[in-house]
C-alpha cells in the first residue's frame, strides 16, 4: 500500500465531510471533535503501520507549530465575530473570570499537581499554566455566531470573549514555569526579570502590537481600498494572511502573539462594525480552522491508541475530573458573584471551561524550551483532561445553548 496515497486519501475524507459537520451536529447534539476522534481511534486501530506517528512527544516541532497555528487562526474568527465594543464596564464579566478564574485555576493546578501528583515544582506549574485556559477552538459550539449574527447571549459572549484573551494571557505563568525550573536547575533566573520582561513587557506589547495592527489593516481595507476602486479587495483569506503577519510581527518584538491577534481583530471589527466584509474574512477563518482541527482530532484519537495515556493512574483521573467538575466551575461562579448575569448563565459560563489544543501548544511551548521532569505523566495528565472535556462538554453543549435561550 502506498503510505502518501493513503494518507491524501484519508485528508481528503476527513476535510471533505467536515462540510457537512456543522449541520450534522446541531442536529445530533453531538460535537462534531467527537466523532473526529473515534474516526483518529479507528484508523490508528486497524492500520497503525501505514499512518503517521501521533505521538506528541515523537513530533515535537510539529505538534507545537500545529497547534500554534490552529489557536491563531482560531483566535482571529473569534474576535471577528464579536459585536460588542470593548469597554470595562461591558467586559466586565470575561475580564473577572481572566483576572480572578484563570489564576485560581493556575494555583489550584499547580498545587494539586505539586502535592497530590507528586509533580517537580516547575513541572506542576507548567500543567496549571496549560490547563487554566478555555480552548478557542473546541469552544465553537458555545461561542457567539458570524459577525452581525444580531443574537444576544450572555453565556456565548462571556466564553468567545475569555478564551481570545486568556489564552494570551496564559502565557506569562507558561514562561513562569520555566523560569522556576531554570532556578531549580542552578540557572541566574530572577523573579524581578520575569515579572518586568514576561509578565508587563510581553503583555503590553502584545496589546500595544495588536491594537496598531488592527488601526492600520482597517484603514487600509475600509478608507483607502473603498476610496479606489482598483484596490478594492474581497478576498477572504486576508484574514489568515493578517492572522500570521501580526502573530509574526509581535513575536519579533518578544510580544505575546496570541494576545496580539485577538486584539488585532478585535480592533479590526470594530473599525467598521457593520461591513459585510467582515463576514467574509470570518467565514475564510472558520473554514481553515475546521480543516485543521478535523486533522489534528484524528492525530489525537490516535495518540490514545498508541498509548499517550499510558502513564495514567487513579490519582490523574481524579485529578482531571476535580479540575474539569469542581476547580474550573466553583472559581468561575466565585468570579462571577456579583454580576448581573442570571444564575442559569452563571452555571452555563462556569461549567463550559472547555480544554483542548491550546493545552497541548502550552505544553509543547514550555517542553521546547526547558526539559522538565515527568513529561510523559503530564502528556497523559494533559490530554486525559483534554479527552473528559470533549465528552462532556461535546455531548452537553448544543444542549445547554439552547436551554440558554428559553
Amino acid at each position: 500500500m502506498d503510505h502518501y496515497l493513503l494518507i491524501l486519501t484519508i485528508i481528503g475524507a476527513a476535510t471533505f465531510l467536515m462540510a457537512w459537520m456543522p449541520g450534522f451536529s446541531k442536529k445530533t447534539g453531538i460535537s462534531y471533535s467527537v466523532f473526529y476522534i473515534i474516526a483518529g481511534i479507528a484508523l490508528y486501530f486497524t492500520i497503525p503501520d501505514y499512518l503517521p506517528d501521533p505521538l506528541p512527544y515523537n513530533n515535537e516541532n510539529l505538534t507545537l507549530h500545529l497547534t500554534e497555528l490552529i489557536v491563531i487562526i482560531s483566535l482571529m474568527g473569534s474576535g471577528i465575530k464579536i459585536d460588542r465594543p470593548f469597554s470595562f464596564k461591558t467586559w466586565s464579566s470575561p475580564l473577572k473570570l481572566i483576572g480572578i478564574t484563570m489564576l485560581v485555576c493556575i494555583a489550584a493546578a499547580a498545587c494539586v499537581g505539586y502535592y497530590f501528583l507528586s509533580l517537580g515544582l516547575a513541572s506542576a506549574m507548567l500543567l496549571g499554566a496549560a490547563l487554566a485556559p478555555t480552548d478557542p477552538v473546541l469552544a465553537s459550539d458555545v461561542q457567539v455566531g458570524p459577525p452581525n449574527d444580531n443574537v444576544k447571549s450572555e453565556v456565548k459572549f462571556t466564553l468567545t470573549s475569555e478564551a481570545g484573551l486568556n489564552d494570551g494571557v496564559a502565557f506569562p505563568f507558561t514562561w513562569l514555569a520555566i523560569c522556576l525550573g531554570l532556578m531549580i536547575s542552578g540557572n541566574q533566573v530572577s523573579f524581578l526579570e520575569w515579572f518586568a520582561f514576561d509578565l508587563l513587557y510581553r503583555l503590553g506589547a502584545g496589546i500595544l502590537i495588536g491594537w496598531i495592527c488592527g488601526k492600520a489593516i482597517g484603514f487600509l481595507l475600509f478608507r483607502i481600498s473603498e476610496r479606489n476602486g482598483r484596490l478594492s479587495i474581497r478576498d477572504g483569506f486576508l484574514a489568515i494572511a493578517a492572522t500570521i503577519l501580526v502573530y509574526g510581527l509581535t513575536e519579533f518584538a518578544h510580544g505575546y502573539g496570541f494576545l496580539a491577534v485577538f486584539i488585532c481583530s478585535i480592533t479590526l471589527r470594530h473599525y467598521e462594525k457593520d461591513h459585510h466584509y467582515h463576514t467574509e474574512l470570518h467565514s475564510f477563518t472558520d473554514q481553515i480552522e475546521r480543516l485543521l482541527l478535523s486533522l489534528l482530532m484524528i492525530l489525537f484519537g490516535g495518540a490514545l491508541v498508541m498509548g499517550i495515556l499510558e502513564p495514567i493512574d487513579t490519582r490523574m483521573i481524579l485529578f482531571a475530573l476535580v479540575f474539569l467538575l469542581v476547580i474550573r466551575p466553583a472559581s468561575a461562579w466565585m468570579a462571577l458573584t456579583n454580576s448581573n448575569i442570571k444564575n442559569k448563565e452563571k452555571w452555563a459560563i462556569s461549567f463550559f471551561g472547555i480544554k483542548g489544543l491550546g493545552s497541548i501548544f502550552y505544553l509543547s511551548f514550555g517542553f521546547s524550551k526547558f526539559n522538565f521532569e515527568h513529561q510523559e505523566q503530564l502528556w497523559a495528565i494533559v490530554c486525559l483532561t483534554i479527552l473528559f472535556s470533549i465528552i462532556m462538554h461535546g455531548f452537553s453543549a448544543t444542549t445547554v445553548m439552547k436551554k440558554m435561550k428559553k
